[in-house]
């Protein structure tokens, strides 16, 4: 007798899929039943659901994510608009998001757009909406900023690090607490003030910083240098760095980011200024590379999963409403952890003149 011809599974899986009948039927239940436990109802006994969706991994059966969106008023999908994917903050931002989402059932799609217009914004969420996603997160969007703009969606929106005037529910990382970490730790360990070097100026979180770098300055009564602002890069912090490393004065610098760190180390490290001996180096966001800089980096620990994960249950928070009374969180400030290790150290003693000092003053 031909194996085709015979009744069962592998017949019936070799002409159609799998269908509720056919779970219902192998785990002896009504289809009734086999749809609560697809659709996560509630009211099925323990030992129900697991003799049903035991049937359906032998089966292989595959739910119908559209029938199930269309009983459940839910897509299971997060939309998220974002600016930058080259920034390593929002990188590991998206990332973690990504992460939270798969862990709680929901898929991302994601678009990136380069020009922060209203226009490009709007656009944007339109494309993800028609998408039918259940919720929005938006990165670091500086376009929040601007008076009168308001992201249309009808369906929940949380920010992460950009919306200041908290208009949507956000998740911010507390950028003034970790800059402040990072300059009383410069000063403490004697130094007369910080030197910055900044991120881009349209971008919110270096903004913040460089704000965070002046306020804490003035607080402890330090001078307040110049800054100068890069663009994330580690090229860009070469650069600055080799104009800083030929003025003698500066013993400690405060970079935006750890690239920004990078590329002053380098130059630093031509220029014949020593790292921490001659000058104390500073960097923020704690990049998996940061420990193996030559010396390893002492650097502000932002804890991107956590805000992943903080964005995902902000936005679940009302796309599946706790069971319990109260108003759900609207706002999520994160802590970052300042890292010392081997890039700072005390100023060189007064009177000391590093190679490059000497060489600045000969010509």
């Amino acid at each position: 007798m031909n194996s085709a011809a015979k009744p069962g599974a592998a017949a019936r899986s070799a002409r159609r899929p799998a269908s509720q009948a056919d779970v219902a039927a192998l785990a002896g239940v009504s289809s009734q039943t086999v749809s609560r436990v697809a659709n996560d109802r509630p009211n099925v006994e323990p030992e129900t659901r697991e003799r049903v969706l035991s049937a359906m991994r032998m089966l292989g059966y595959q739910r119908n994510s559209a029938a199930r969106a269309l009983t459940l008023g839910r897509f299971h999908a997060l939309g998220v608009v974002t600016f930058d994917v080259t920034a390593q903050g929002n990188a590991r931002t998206l990332a973690a998001i990504s992460r939270a989402a798969q862990a709680a059932g929901y898929s991302v799609h994601v678009v990136c757009i380069e020009d922060e217009t209203e226009e490009a914004v709007q656009r944007a969420v339109r494309l993800l909406t028609d998408q039918a996603v259940d919720g929005l997160a938006v990165i670091e969007a500086q376009i929040l900023d601007r008076p009168g703009f308001d992201i249309t969606s009808g369906v929940p929106v949380v920010v992460a690090d950009g919306d200041p005037d908290r208009r949507y529910t956000s998740v911010d990382t507390d950028q003034a607490a970790g800059v402040a970490a990072a300059v009383q730790h410069l000063l403490g360990l004697g130094h007369r003030t910080v030197r910055h070097i900044g991120g881009p100026q349209n971008s919110y979180a270096a903004r913040r910083r460089a704000a965070a770098w002046h306020s804490a300055l003035k607080a402890a009564g330090a001078p307040v240098p110049p800054i100068d602002f890069g663009d994330w890069t580690a090229a860009s912090g070469y650069a600055i760095g080799r104009r800083i490393a030929a003025q003698p004065d500066v013993t400690a610098v405060l970079a935006a980011n750890d690239q920004l760190a990078l590329g002053l180390l380098r130059a630093l490290h031509e220029a014949g200024r020593r790292v921490p001996e001659d000058v104390s180096v500073v960097g923020f966001d704690d990049i998996p590379e940061a420990a193996f800089f030559v010396p390893p980096l002492t650097t502000v620990r932002q804890d991107f999963d956590e805000v992943g994960r903080q964005c995902v249950a902000r936005l679940l928070d009302r796309i599946e409403p706790p069971a319990s009374e109260g108003d759900p969180v609207t706002a999520v400030v994160v802590r970052p952890e300042l890292v010392v290790r081997a890039s700072t150290a005390a100023p060189p003693p007064a009177g000391r003149v590093s190679r490059a000092g000497r060489a600045g003053r000969a010509s």
